[in-house]
């Protein structure tokens, strides 16, 4: 058993000292000769004043390996030596990883020292094949009301948070990651701004987060690879603890800002952009990522990806590419977010493919009716604003007229009011009473 992980290294390790130079700088890449490595390796180009800076080959043309440096290009020359050091790229897993920030190259962030028992995996591997994975049947608690109880989420699913910027996002990725039902939450924050990484550390996630989760972070300022590798580095870590046996609750914030460093490296090696400017292999991406949740017979992987969505265009390419690929997504509606509903999920707009399959009879009927009625009163909210509203006409209108109040109640809560996913059945099945009730108290009336 202990020398198992060395052995495991082995297809991975470069046993040749192959050195190459640099020919030429052309944006954010630099062309080296004489360097017969493969695609995705990564190397070390050492510069005149001494320093070493990490790069990755991305790619060839003819002679020439194309490399792109995970680090500032000021300084690199022409005739600068380019070393291989592994053909694979790599991360070091750990069990002590938990509570841990580090950062898309696995070095730790936050003062605490190295990590101890470090175990080398691969960061860019295949899915599990579909024939090895368990159909989901359980559901997995989130901490939110409004999810579990009408937009229930298996473990094992993936499920995108479609937002525009400032409705709420990370705040609702905050209290998943704190209130989940998983054992352990990796969290990504993919070309996060400087000033909100220590922000969400201290104050969205907190010292109780932050014991149960393990945060992988590359800011806006790093290297277009490293964005994409954060990405790839988490998953990796949620495969290793999902590999122990763990429920893992995976959130990477955002795919939008990995999609940008991927068409930017796309662009650099002369990928022709396709839809509105993104290069086809942002849309193969896309899917490598996704597809690396999933439910094993060993453990599982709940996976939430952030998408930010330009101008609050549902519609737009990335956000197509995700809808087509994840099992339901939830829409934060800035109208909600400005009347100070949270969290701002618009229940009409989101969806969970997989809550028929997680959830009971009577769990499915009360969601059913609560949707129907939110569904009517906004078909009527015109006309309710504007005192045109007439009662009596159609039962069905009064009763969601009348209840909506109760409902929008329902589906707001504090951020630091955490339910279970038993109180969250439980109080949507209580409020399926107050509507029946409801119901009949309007039938007495109008049979008066």
């Amino acid at each position: 058993m202990a020398l198992a992980s060395y052995i495991a290294q082995l297809p991975h390790i470069q046993p040749l000292g192959l050195r190459g130079k640099v020919d030429s700088v052309r944006g954010l890449t630099l062309r080296a000769i004489d360097l017969p490595v493969p695609v995705d390796s990564s190397v070390a180009i050492h510069t005149a004043d001494g320093e070493c800076i990490p790069g990755q080959v991305i790619g060839f043309d003819h002679n020439h390996a194309m490399i792109m440096p995970l680090g500032p290009i000021q300084g690199i020359a022409r005739g600068n030596v380019v070393v291989a050091r592994h053909i694979a790229q790599r991360v070091s897993c750990s069990p002590f990883l938990i509570g841990r920030v580090i950062d898309a190259l696995g070095h730790p962030m936050d003062g605490k020292g190295p990590i101890r028992l470090p175990e080398y995996r691969s960061i860019n591997v295949r899915a599990v094949d579909c024939m090895d994975r368990v159909p989901i049947s359980e559901p997995i608690g989130t901490g939110l009301r409004s999810v579990d109880a009408l937009l229930t989420c298996g473990m094992g699913q993936r499920m995108g948070i479609f937002s525009g910027p400032g409705v709420g996002k990370s705040t609702l990725m905050s209290m998943l990651a704190k209130y989940t039902s998983a054992d352990i939450s990796v969290i990504a924050l993919i070309g996060e701004r400087g000033r909100e990484v220590q922000d969400f550390l201290q104050n969205a996630l907190g010292p109780e987060g932050l014991a149960r989760s393990v945060v992988v972070v590359s800011t806006a300022d790093d290297s277009p690879l490293l964005r994409i590798r954060a990405a790839k580095v988490a998953s990796t870590i949620a495969e290793y603890f999902r590999d122990q046996g763990k429920n893992i609750l995976l959130l990477l914030d955002s795919l939008t800002r990995m999609a940008h460093a991927q068409r930017q490296i796309g662009l650099s090696v002369g990928e022709p952009p396709a839809t509105k400017g993104f290069t086809p292999s942002v849309f193969a991406m896309l899917p490598e990522i996704l597809e690396r949740a999933g439910r094993t017979s060993v453990g599982s992987i709940t996976g939430f990806y952030t998408v930010l969505v330009e101008g609050d265009d549902f519609n737009e390419p990335i956000s197509d590419a995700v809808k087509g690929i994840t099992d339901g997504h939830l829409w934060l509606d800035r109208n909600l977010a400005n009347r100070g509903h949270f969290p701002a999920i618009a229940v009409l707009q989101s969806i969970s493919r997989v809550r028929t399959d997680v959830t009971d009879g009577e769990q499915r009927a009360a969601a059913a009716r609560v949707g129907q009625l939110l569904a009517t009163y906004a078909d009527l909210e015109d006309l309710v604003n504007i005192g045109a509203f007439a009662p009596g006409a159609n039962p069905l209108n009064d009763l969601a007229v009348n209840m909506n109040g109760r409902i929008m109640e329902f589906l707001k809560q504090a951020v630091d009011k955490p339910i279970t996913f038993a109180q969250a059945k439980i109080a949507l099945l209580d409020l399926k009473m107050q509507i029946d009730k409801e119901e009949k108290n309007l039938e007495q009336k109008r049979k008066k």
